[in-house]
């Protein structure tokens, strides 16, 4: 297999980030511009408008676990440990944080939010442990 491959699903991941960086910034520039916050509001995160507050939540979340997926993938790309499992595995990562953030900035239902962050931190859990065990030769 390719080896390279599993750069795209980190290429996805950096998509979403800039869609959240999008997403913040016309929240904010509506928030302005509509009177409900002031620019000098946005110097602190705390006196932001509501609107904005779990847009820039989200991205802090792209920037927390994400960093093991980032690191798992370069991993398995200098070891040639990617294959079709940890490629799916890491799909199936980007997959969750893209419904997460979906979530999170429309209905921000905690419960359905926390279940997809934890289906994802699974996911990257058991790409860990095939990581490990593909280091020890036994896979």
């Amino acid at each position: 297999m390719n080896q390279t491959t599993i750069f795209w699903p980190v290429l996805a991941h950096v998509l979403l980030i800039y869609i959240v960086y999008g997403v913040l910034g016309r929240r904010r520039y509506v928030a302005v511009k509509s009177g409900e916050a002031k620019v000098s509001q946005y110097k602190v995160r705390s006196t932001e408008p509501a609107s904005c507050v779990s847009v820039a939540g989200n991205l802090s979340n792209q920037f927390e676990l994400p960093v093991l997926f980032y690191v798992l993938c370069l991993t398995l790309h200098v070891t040639n440990g990617v294959n079709y499992l940890t490629l799916a595995l890491m799909w199936i990562f980007v997959a969750t944080r893209y419904v997460h953030a979906w979530v999170h900035l429309t209905s921000n239902d905690l419960r359905l939010r926390s279940r997809f962050f934890a289906l994802g931190a699974l996911i990257l859990l058991v790409g860990w442990i095939w990581f490990a065990l593909h280091l020890l030769r036994v896979i």
